[in-house]
């Protein structure tokens, strides 16, 4: 095994990465391409990749951050949806013998590719992940939906018909390639992360340019997609996300607000699921998590697992009693629906609280957001 950064492939290995990834239909999710390791090492030290070999032959590659004092988190972290050691079929690695070979003392995992050999041992918990499954068709799926949440179908049909009346026509744009309908999107993110009491992410100059940079991705087997529903000339809610050739990844969705009245985020859904069925993609992985609207609009599961693997050392144990307590109070809240909706609102009144004692004039926007 050897450990190396991406940008280090070589072509053959690049090759066999994406031939793994394509052989099995637990590893279709984008954050899991070669492509997305590659992006993340131009604009991240800590990014690595394990090579792993048995005679002579490359069967896994394992994507990872590496921190201070040998703490492992996977690719991407807490800014992405699924992780995975990327490797045939058949192929049992011990975590902690990965660990040991990648220099890591302790490795958390909260969206891992659920019933991988390597993880099993140490999942604490596993996760359902909500899907809009379009390998039937659009008129398929949209049935299914009409079918089990009926009156949330017909609202939502008759708030696009008002919306279509008082604004203008309809109309989602797939593959947006105008830089400024990504800043519309981002600074309503931005806006959402403020408003909700979460960390602004596009703040982050970094992420700012992987958004970009994966905007830019149109290959067969990777890109990245921007979509904007607009009434009229008017855009009111969008989304960016990264695709496979037959997954797309939900990673950015936002509105503008002054239209949510009008539910634009799970119209816009309804709309980006039509036009990724008519591009030929087969499924739209909408993210784990407690939003409601997820619960209706999926027609499919799949499941991520979250655990902890460590090997015995100070670090270690540190780690163990800073993260541990954290993470069975996160799961508590997440495993109870009225909890969930407390913590949000709690969120919500802080983040309202603290745009109100901004003075006004001194709002800026994020770095690198325009």
């Amino acid at each position: 095994m050897t450990v190396v950064r991406p940008g280090e492939l070589g072509t053959a290995e690049r090759t066999r990465w994406r031939e793994i990834q394509h052989a099995a239909p637990a590893l279709d999710n984008p954050f899991l391409s070669v492509e997305f390791a590659l992006a993340m090492d131009r604009l991240r030290s800590y990014v690595r990749v394990a090579v792993v070999e048995d005679a002579g032959k490359i069967v896994g590659f394992m994507p990872f951050e590496r921190h201070a004092f040998g703490i492992g988190k996977p690719l991407g972290s807490w800014l992405t949806t699924c992780h995975a050691f990327i490797a045939d079929g058949g192929v049992e690695l011990p975590a902690r013998l990965l660990l040991r070979s990648c220099g890591l003392s302790v490795f958390d995992f909260d969206h891992m590719v659920a019933g991988q050999p390597t993880w099993e041992p140490h999942v604490t918990a596993v996760r359902p992940v909500p899907m809009m499954d379009l390998t039937s068709g659009f008129e398929s799926y949209v049935g299914h939906v009409r079918d089990q949440s009926p009156k949330n179908y017909k609202t939502v049909r008759y708030k696009e018909r008002k919306l279509a009346r008082e604004h203008g026509e309809i109309r989602l744009e797939w593959c947006a390639a105008d830089p400024a309908v990504m800043r519309t999107l981002t600074g309503w993110k931005s806006d959402q992360y403020r408003r909700t009491g979460r960390v602004d992410r596009f703040a982050q100059p970094w992420i700012v340019e992987l958004i970009d940079e994966m905007h830019g991705q149109d290959a067969p087997e990777f890109g990245g997609v921007l979509t904007m529903l607009y009434a009229g000339d008017t855009p009111v809610a969008g989304h960016f996300g990264l695709r496979t050739h037959h997954t797309l990844v939900g990673w950015f969705p936002a509105y503008d607000p002054d239209f949510a009245r009008y539910s634009p985020g799970i119209m816009h859904h309804l709309h980006m699921a039509e036009q990724a069925a008519s591009h030929g993609l087969g499924q739209v992985d909408m993210g784990k998590g407690g939003r409601e609207y997820k619960s209706w609009l999926k027609n499919s599961v799949i499941h991520v697992s979250e655990g902890r693997v460590a090997r015995p050392s100070a670090t270690a144990a540190v780690h163990w009693m800073g993260r541990t307590p954290f993470n069975k109070a996160r799961n508590i809240v997440i495993d109870r629906p009225q909890l969930y909706r407390l913590a949000d609102r709690v969120l919500k009144g802080f983040g309202r609280m603290r745009t109100s004692l901004q003075p006004a004039g001194t709002e800026k926007e994020p770095s690198g957001v325009r």
